[in-house]
């Protein structure tokens, strides 16, 4: 038996919307929560927030959320170069706000790498860094 009545969906009436990025505000340095933060400011944190999570470590987050630092140091530099662009593209395109991430620049000293690239969002472009350490 098929319904019938209720309400009848038109077009007009379905509307897609984007969900804000407004989220909590973290103060690294003190430890802490304090306020709220949206845009590019928080495009900008979950960058931090990403590259700080280590992949396939945390029941809390999805397979697809983190950075993947293993096995990152130690072997060729071309390799380490090559493999680094790609995890931290892979890592952070995760977000639906970040819409590319370029002009990588690479410093290896001993066992430990400096890399600054540029990301690309919704919300604007800014340069952003990251250090990876040791036998991660």
């Amino acid at each position: 038996m098929i319904p019938s009545g209720g309400i009848q969906l038109t077009e007009d009436l379905v509307t897609e919307s984007q969900q804000t990025s407004r989220t909590y505000a973290l103060n690294i340095a003190g430890g802490r929560i304090s306020g709220f933060v949206d845009g590019l400011d928080a495009v900008k944190q979950a960058v931090f927030k990403i590259l700080q999570t280590e992949r396939f470590e945390h029941f809390i987050y999805s397979f697809d959320y983190g950075f993947e630092s293993m096995n990152l140091i130690g072997g060729a530099a071309g390799y380490m170069k090559s493999e680094l662009k790609r995890r931290i593209q892979e890592a952070l395109l995760q977000d639906d706000r970040i819409t590319g991430v370029s002009d990588f620049e690479m410093t290896v000293e001993g066992d430990s790498a400096l890399v600054t690239f540029q990301v690309q969002s919704d919300y604007g472009d800014f340069l952003s860094t990251m250090e990876v350490k040791g036998n991660v």
